[in-house]
């Protein structure tokens, strides 16, 4: 599918996407848990859809309720069953990540795979961290990729991990060791995103299970149980930056997104990061709202997203319209993602004429507003199936003065659902589903409401 966008304004109200990563987290606990649980506002996307498929593989009951806005979940407690079939993570490295883990804690042997991207990933440091805590794990290409093989028991013991690619080899840990039958002793080396620790944290001790964490070294009690029954999923910041971001960027726009409180999410750094660039930008922390402003007149900064990794393709955006030069460091882990994402999205910024240098842990962006304002027609961009690239690819494309058309974008999707819905909702001009030339402003407007209702799946949003 394809998206062909104007330069817009932006007026009005959202709520923010529920939170993939706090909805991953809980119905992984809710599994855990003797009994029902109720998740409540989580986001249905490809991504949490592929979690909810592995908890029913493992022997949980599990039903959506569109109307109350929940997802109930029957735990299996201590003792998931064995898999019938592969486990397929689709997309999602935190359901693969997550469940290979989990699957530890099964009598016998599990497979988990997923699609072309995600069998590109490696998972060798939690492969090698689950046979040390006595479980037998390993890939069947011999190369830490999936598909994965895994069988139990988790024993316990102890392991030193690298997590320098993903958090998701530690949080993966922390959720299967207190059901291992024996104490575990993890020694982490250089942890990146360590918010998504803390956020898996915060989830298991609601769920009554508290973790001895001295430094890098955690000490995790075995023979626990976890008991949640009940989980409220914030606002994703993560996600909810595209809109902020687009506000900022577009003259005259002005946005409220609602659902964004507090939270132990690390990327509501992106509230700071839009305030040091020069953006007009107000966060109501109580009311949950945070209000952007456009037309004002961004500068570039420097700014080291290693534990923020999910804002850098937003940030890379708004750098292309600062003055001066923006650089994002600290970030060597967005190679590992769905795609090189230093790469793919310096490959697109460039082609709407941005100078855009290439760093091992990141990049620098010289801001151009002349090139994004000016002499072309068509700019002819593509996601490479990253939802994060497309999403800030069609925030350029709102701002540039050229029609843009982005190639690829039913991978938003993956952590998004409503992108396109409530891009509508606020007046952006866009047209989906379309190989036309010319089509005018005004028809792209309508057409672009009509099809982004038809052919985006809701997520069922939180309330305010």
């Amino acid at each position: 599918m394809r998206a062909v966008l104007y330069p817009s304004k932006l007026i009005g109200d959202v709520d923010a996407p529920p939170s993939k990563s706090y909805t991953h987290r809980a119905l992984a606990v809710s599994l855990l848990s003797s009994g029902k649980c109720d998740v409540m506002f989580p986001l249905i996307s490809d991504d949490t859809k592929a979690t909810m498929d592995a908890i029913n593989a493992l022997g949980a009951s599990v039903f959506v309720d569109g109307e109350r806005r929940c997802v109930s979940v029957e735990g299996v407690g201590s003792s998931p069953k064995t898999p019938e079939d592969v486990i397929n993570a689709r997309n999602s490295g935190t359901t693969l990540r997550f469940f290979t883990a989990i699957c530890a804690l099964c009598d016998c042997a599990a497979v988990l795979t997923g699609d072309e991207s995600l069998r590109r990933r490696t998972n060798t440091p939690l492969l090698n961290a689950l046979n040390d805590l006595g479980a037998d794990a390993f890939s069947t290409t011999g190369n830490g990729r999936a598909p994965i093989v895994v069988r139990g028991i988790l024993r316990g013991g102890e392991t030193e991990i690298d997590c320098s690619i993903s958090s998701q080899f530690i949080s993966a840990l922390l959720i299967a060791c207190p059901l291992a039958s024996g104490d575990s002793c993890i020694k982490v080396r250089n942890l990146i995103s360590k918010p998504y620790m803390h956020m898996t944290m915060d989830v298991m001790r609601r769920a009554g299970v508290d973790i001895e964490m001295h430094e890098s070294v955690f000490h995790i009690e075995g023979g626990r149980e976890y008991s949640l029954k009940h989980f409220k999923v914030p606002g994703d910041f993560s996600s909810a930056s595209y809109i902020l971001a687009a506000a900022a960027l577009t003259s005259t726009s002005s946005v409220r997104v609602h659902n964004l409180y507090r939270s132990m999410q690390g990327d509501s750094r992106i509230v700071d990061i839009l305030r040091d660039m020069g953006a007009d930008v107000r966060w109501n922390e109580e009311g949950g709202i945070v209000e952007v402003r456009g037309g004002s007149e961004l500068k570039g900064i420097t700014v080291d997203l290693r534990d923020s990794p999910d804002l850098a393709p937003t940030v890379a955006v708004l750098g292309a319209f600062a003055g001066g030069k923006t650089e994002i460091k600290g970030a060597s882990h967005l190679r590992h993602k769905e795609t090189d994402r230093i790469r793919t999205i310096s490959e697109e910024l460039r082609k709407f004429g941005i100078k855009v240098e290439e760093r091992a842990d990141g990049f620098v962006i010289h801001g151009n507003i002349a090139a994004l304002k000016g002499g072309r027609r068509r700019v002819v961009v593509r996601s490479h199936g990253d939802h994060r690239v497309a999403m800030a690819a069609c925030v350029a494309a709102l701002a540039a003065d050229v029609e843009t058309v982005v190639e690829g974008v039913e991978c938003v999707s993956v952590s998004y659902p409503d992108f396109f819905k409530h891009l509508a909702a606020l007046g952006a001009n866009f047209l989906l589903n379309s190989h036309e030339d010319g089509v005018s402003k005004e028809e792209s407007s309508k057409k672009g409401v009509e099809s982004s209702n038809k052919g985006v799946e809701s997520s069922g949003n939180g309330g305010k």
